[in-house]
């Protein structure tokens, strides 16, 4: 049995500021003296973008963005030449995007082995694939301080087998090929046993039928389609290069998209620019975009005469690749986007998109269902965002009760969704830690590809569950009872319905964009709010700058054909061309300090995911509304105040 001595420093993530500044000046703790450890902690607080940006040596910025309390007390180079070989922390570990970035610099560092209490599930993968062992055995801190080493058998006991292989062999691409075919996904022809939808589509997707795999095994699924974006693609074309040659076949090459739509505004984003940032930035695009002409893959980039570019990889997904039924894998957590067409879309790290771009199959850990039944009609000025941070803030889902599940989302507010309120509900899985979420397709879904992509699409009887599908748990919300919800700065799961929130933050920055907040009908609704202020005469609040930032453009010549532009423009919103932008702290929208107040139609408010200023999270129509009236308010509090003022 072979043992390893994890020689060096324990560090433990406390949410007390003094508790990592003893550790940082060399001072050993133990887990009694550390607690309270932090609780999700995020990939951006990890690697922050900035960081992301540097490419070679992330390292160095390690968790340079993470909070305690109020405090972010660890600075650039803290583990430069510190021993660290063990990292604990609290619940959730991981939180946020796909980029195996943030595990990568925990390896530069030395730390061979992460101890929380839970794991986000990317994250956890991508520890895996890079040969990072991950335990939520707290005892081993103690013992390992003790001097104690640790065997290899007892840190992947309770890992499912793939999972524990990979990790001996040193990572995913260490893999034999041997171990390769033994874990291709099985599946045997359906028994008549009542199925999930994502069951079914897994079974479609079975590299060889023979028999079941159940739930929480690991394995390898075949896939439909396959994306990166510039943050991955150099790193990805790395390990491929470095562990199969160059140049290297890959799997059906028509399958493979490529997007630049992350850093299209950085030349605006204060971080980028006051950090000398965009020469990393020119590197990681220069990279992207000779890979792609290497293997000649379709790449949707910059566009050629504005700021901006064709649109994000999300949103370009639903409104041109992906169809129900279908695997969809991509190098960012957000990419569960596509669940809304019914999909089977989730994101992965670089590791595991290089082994899909080369075999066309792609691991996975098979997950179990939730069914989140969302009964009930929803009220006038309530979208799917708000019912999303309401479930965000819901105990069990709080604590991980979702973690690594997909979330089939049904009911009769879903019945009568568009496929674009669709999206936000699987886009937003990411943030309540799920694997995936989907939607089955219906006839909303036949409309959706007909009217937008000219497609036209039959429905399959298999493409449901099954009347006593074995989902894990049904949580039933009520949306009638639901009003329009935001999210504190810090954890999309600081969510509060916004009528109970007493105090009302003035706002300095409003921004409408992102995957989540940049479609058609987020475009839609932000109309609705400012065309009223326009006849009004209203306009954003003196010291408000409001940005409205399309996700392709089919929604800004959308928008064009609406007539929305003008009006936009008279009440002193700045039109912005596609990007993720503000997003993901890469554009106009982000703050610049961290007294900065901003309410953003994004999809998550981590610590300094937008900047160092405070991020509220709101639907389109509170964002819009907010700008007008210069504080935290939805559209009908906007209207009674205005009527009040007359």
């Amino acid at each position: 049995m072979q043992n390893i001595d994890f020689q060096g420093q324990i560090f433990f993530l406390s949410d007390d500021e003094n508790k990592i500044l003893a550790q940082l000046s060399g001072q050993r703790l133990t887990l009694a003296h550390a607690i309270p450890l932090r609780d999700d902690v995020s990939t951006d607080e990890m690697t922050s973008q900035a960081v992301c940006a540097r490419y070679e040596d992330f390292g160095d910025g390690l968790l340079s963005a993470y909070r305690a309390g109020d405090a972010q007390p660890i600075p650039e180079l803290a583990f430069r030449g510190t021993p660290v070989t063990v990292m604990v922390a609290g619940k959730r570990y991981g939180k946020g995007s796909s980029r195996e970035h943030s595990p990568l610099a925990h390896k530069t560092i030395g730390v061979r082995l992460i101890i929380a209490e839970s794991f986000e599930r990317i994250f956890r993968q991508n520890c895996d694939n890079l040969g990072i062992f991950t335990s939520t055995d707290m005892s081993l801190a103690d013992r390992i301080s003790a001097g104690e080493a640790i065997a290899i058998d007892e840190l992947v006991a309770g890992r499912e087998a793939l999972a524990a292989r990979l990790l001996r062999a040193g990572g995913l691409l260490n893999l034999d090929e041997d171990a390769i075919r033994e874990f291709a996904l099985t599946t045997r022809p359906a028994d008549g046993a009542p199925r999930t939808l994502t069951q079914k589509i897994l079974q479609r997707h079975a590299i060889v039928a023979d028999q079941d795999f159940p739930a929480g095994s690991g394995s390898f699924v075949r896939t439909d389609w396959r994306f990166s974006h510039e943050y991955y693609t150099g790193m990805i074309a790395n390990l491929l290069h470095h562990q199969f040659g160059d140049p290297v076949p890959l799997s059906d090459p028509d399958r493979i998209i490529l997007f630049e739509d992350h850093l299209t505004f950085a030349h605006r984003s204060p971080v980028h620019v006051n950090g000398g940032l965009l020469p990393g930035v020119e590197r990681m695009s220069r990279r992207h975009q000779a890979f792609g002409i290497k293997y000649g893959i379709t790449n949707h980039g910059y566009l050629p005469a504005h700021e901006g570019s064709e649109g994000i990889c999300h949103a370009i997904m639903i409104e041109r690749y992906a169809m129900p039924g279908e695997v969809v894998v991509g190098t960012d957590s957000h990419t569960t986007h596509s669940g809304a067409l019914g999909a089977l879309a989730f994101g992965v790290g670089s590791s595991d998109m290089a082994y899909a771009l080369k075999t066309g199959n792609c691991r996975l850990t098979v997950p179990d269902s939730i069914l989140i039944r969302l009964d009930g009609k929803l009220p006038e000025g309530v979208a799917s965002k708000d019912i999303v941070l309401h479930l965000a803030a819901r105990p069990e889902l709080k604590r991980g009760s979702g973690l690594g599940k997909v979330f089939e989302f049904a009911g009769e507010a879903v019945d009568a969704m568009s496929t674009d309120e669709r999206t936000t509900l699987t886009n937003m899985t990411a943030e309540l830690g799920g694997f995936t979420g989907i939607v089955a397709p219906d006839a909303e879904t036949v409309r959706f590809l007909k009217e937008r992509r000219g497609v036209d699409f039959a429905l399959q009887e298999w493409m449901k569950s099954d009347e006593g599908a074995p989902f894990s748990e049904i949580v039933t919300v009520d949306c009638s009872l639901i009003s329009p919800v935001v999210a504190a700065p810090g954890d999309p799961g600081n969510a509060i319905p916004l009528s109970e929130l007493v105090e009302r933050p003035s706002v300095d920055i409003a921004y409408g964009g992102s995957c989540t907040g940049g479609k058609r009908e987020d475009f839609d609704e932000y109309f609705k709010v400012l065309d009223w202020a326009d006849r009004n005469g209203l306009k954003a609040q003196a010291g408000v700058t409001l940005f409205l930032q399309f996700g392709t453009l089919a929604v800004r010549d959308y928008c064009e054909e609406q007539g929305y532009l003008p009006v936009f423009e008279r009440v002193g919103a700045e039109m912005l061309m596609p990007s993720c932008g503000a997003c993901a702290g890469c554009g106009p929208g982000s703050s610049s300090s961290h007294e900065e107040v901003t309410v953003s139609a994004i999809n998550r408010n981590f610590p300094g995911r937008s900047g160092p200023g405070q991020v509220w999270l709101g639907s389109p129509a509170t964002v819009a509304a907010s700008a007008i009236a210069g504080r935290l308010v939805s559209f009908d509090e906007l209207k009674q105040q205005a009527a009040m003022a007359r």
